[in-house]
């Protein structure tokens, strides 16, 4: 891990923000985004590996992933990794952390990421100034534990062939709500260990799980994009169906 940072006082203001143009986000109104800008401290560059928030800190403030991949992981006392959910554009990063006393998990970039930083201690401020947003908030953190509850069905119910399609048709969706995906193609950062440590395979498993489900046909993988060749059959193996994805609030 890194932790290579470079910090910008400035950054895109929110009312011009190009993630609130994307089909992923609900509309809001100006007064709400003026008051996110006023909480806004800092726009953060971050390089791929850095650590946005490490299991322990105490000072841990909130993100909003401006653009980049990163995860949320745990770490056994003997170094053995579980990674809990994958971070994308536009996803809140750190709630649980900005509320506890400290972290009780690790967020690390999957990518050069760049983030929208928000002090900890003005996210009290939401629920007494802006109860709207403060709802929000709660709504969002709601989802990242669903998020973190498909995973869990993947790795207690889950083979490992269907636990990757689903891994595989889940990011899709997510990605082509942002506007990633063209012809069924988006930018894949992840690596095998990561896959087999977001899935709770061995590397060995994953890498062969992995080869068989490219021949099969269901996806290819050329420099650095995947592309879902058969997304149907992908679905069906997963177990995952065609479901619409509801615009999400932006922070």
């Amino acid at each position: 891990m890194t932790d290579i940072a470079h910090n910008g006082r400035n950054g895109v203001p929110c009312l011009a923000c190009p993630l609130r143009l994307k089909p992923a986000f609900k509309d809001k109104a100006d007064e709400e985004v003026r008051f996110i800008q006023s909480m806004k401290v800092e726009h953060r560059h971050l390089a791929a590996g850095a650590d946005i928030i490490h299991p322990g800190q105490e000072d841990a403030e909130l993100y909003t992933l401006f653009s980049g991949w990163a995860f949320r992981y745990q770490l056994l006392p003997d170094g053995r990794r579980q990674i809990l959910n994958f971070l994308l554009p536009g996803d809140l990063v750190g709630l649980q952390a900005s509320l506890l006393s400290a972290a009780q998990h690790g967020i690390e970039a999957l990518t050069d990421v760049e983030l929208c930083v928000f002090p900890r201690k003005r996210v009290w401020d939401l629920f007494v100034h802006m109860p709207s947003l403060a709802y929000e908030v709660a709504w969002l953190g709601s989802r990242e534990e669903s998020l973190i509850d498909q995973n869990l069905t993947s790795v207690g119910q889950r083979n490992a062939g269907e636990r990757i399609a689903a891994l595989v048709i889940s990011l899709h969706r997510r990605a082509e709500a942002l506007g990633l995906v063209t012809d069924h193609s988006f930018r894949f950062p992840l690596s095998q260990q990561q896959l087999a440590d977001a899935l709770g395979l061995s590397l060995v498993h994953t890498s062969k799980t992995w080869s068989r489900l490219r021949k099969a046909g269901l996806f290819a993988m050329a420099d650095g994009r995947l592309t879902l060749l058969n997304p149907r059959l992908t679905s069906r193996m997963a177990l995952l169906y065609e479901r619409e994805v509801a615009p999400r609030p932006l922070i």
